[in-house]
């Protein structure tokens, strides 16, 4: 209630990050909401990659992934990985309540409710560089809106691995292989990992993979994008 107050109230209202007009909910407005590109209707019920009649794919039947479930929101395409870089590499933080809105909003609903929400870490260097870690806004927004408590301390990246984006997919799970630490025992635990885009899905496996050799009895991931190719 206070939310839909907020939002609705004058001197709270925000234009919207995708085309500037104003009078929005979640700072977007109706058109943008409705013209952002969405997921295929047939996807991999495992890592949320195109597959046909929406059956597990055939990479996730041969080599499946350690996370239980990717959810994401949408597909990664103009105008949202516009919005996605300026939040990111122009340290928009504001950005992050109508990011974490899309992200709440439009992913498919969690199997069951975390018991933990957490961010994918940042490599200490990276991180003191960049001055903020995206996926952590990110995931301190989503937490809110899902009732659910946050922990940005229960993970470290204790690798500094280079850049992801130039890498293909082999590249990149050995880039991140073995990258990631869980600080204790989350035994029985449903944790949710949150990101902001999901590319070959490397990352999220291997946080996933510490994550359940911690005892976590499930682990799904959420993205706010997710990038699909022409060939699965």
């Amino acid at each position: 209630m206070i939310r839909q107050i907020i939002d609705n109230c004058l001197p709270f209202n925000q234009p919207c990050v995708f085309c500037a007009a104003g009078n929005t909910a979640h700072g977007i407005c109706r058109a943008c909401l409705a013209d952002l590109s969405r997921l295929p209707l047939e996807i991999c019920p495992r890592c949320a990659h195109a597959s046909p009649f929406g059956q597990l794919c055939g990479r996730c039947q041969r080599h499946p992934p350690a996370f239980d479930q990717l959810h994401a929101a949408l597909r990664y395409s103009y105008p949202l990985d516009a919005v996605i870089q300026a939040f990111k590499y122009g340290k928009r933080l504001e950005l992050a309540a109508s990011l974490s809105f899309l992200l709440a909003e439009l992913a498919p609903a969690a199997t069951l409710q975390p018991d933990l929400v957490v961010p994918v870490p940042l490599a200490r260097t990276r991180l003191l560089e960049r001055g903020f870690n995206q996926s952590h806004e990110l995931a301190r927004a989503f937490a809110g809106r899902i009732n659910a408590p946050l922990d940005h301390t229960l993970c470290e990246r204790i690798r500094n691995t280079p850049p992801q984006a130039r890498l293909n997919r082999r590249q990149r799970q050995e880039n991140v292989r073995h990258s990631f630490s869980v600080n204790h025992r989350l035994d029985g635990l449903c944790v949710a990992i949150v990101d902001d885009v999901a590319t070959s899905g490397a990352t999220l496996e291997a946080l996933s993979l510490a994550l359940k050799k911690q005892g976590a009895k499930r682990v799904e991931a959420w993205v706010l994008a997710r990038v699909f190719y022409s060939k699965t």
